[in-house]
């Protein structure tokens, strides 16, 4: 807590983003690994499964609570003078450590998912990553098109440093589109834009 009322926000977008990355390459390189066993049902059965799996993923957990983020981007007040802007860096950094098992653990049992059903525990995994990547890029285009970044107080987010359209959150805090070190989206911000 900050002192004199004011609270630390993190990036909405960052947070969404910030599992997209370890989650997309595991993924990949689970399938990878994957594509050299040929389990149950064969590489080629594997491999169609695992598109599959890997657009649905893709789907679900990139349309997974959109109303809700859309309710709280509308409902967004100016961020107080007070409140302390999080760095990209420390925000991905909380959420990692907190997601820090499952991110060790899924690339694993989709690994062994191969002797079953080759590919397709990677692919799955990859199509999670990609859907965050899209759902922080959606975020984004909503903060361009609004010309305001979107935050979110720490203390709001779960004990895992995620969940940025939780049951706990209670609305959204704007910044001009140069605050912060993450661009719209949450990718980093270029050197460049800072100046």
């Amino acid at each position: 807590m900050v002192r004199g009322g004011g609270h630390g926000l993190a990036r909405v977008a960052v947070v969404v983003r910030a599992g997209a990355a370890p989650l997309f390459w595991a993924g990949v390189c689970a399938a990878g690994i994957g594509a050299l066993v040929p389990g149950l049902t064969g590489r080629r059965i594997g491999g169609l499964a695992g598109a599959a799996l890997f657009l649905v993923a893709l789907a679900v957990v990139f349309c997974a609570r959109r109303g809700r983020y859309a309710a709280l981007v509308g409902s967004a007040v100016r961020a107080a003078k007070l409140d302390v802007l999080q760095d990209r860096a420390v925000s991905v950094r909380a959420w990692r450590r907190g997601h820090r098992w499952r991110l060790l653990l899924a690339p694993a049992a989709a690994v062994a998912s191969a002797f079953a059903v080759p590919i397709a525990g990677g692919l799955l995994l990859a199509g999670c990553g990609a859907g965050l990547w899209l759902k922080a890029a959606w975020v984004g285009r909503r903060e361009l098109a609004a010309g305001v970044l979107l935050w979110v107080r720490v203390d709001w987010l779960d004990a895992r440093a995620g969940r940025p359209a939780g049951k706990t959150v209670k609305g959204y805090r704007t910044t001009g589109i140069a605050a912060g070190d993450a661009a719209p989206g949450g990718a980093r911000r270029r050197t460049a834009a800072l100046v």
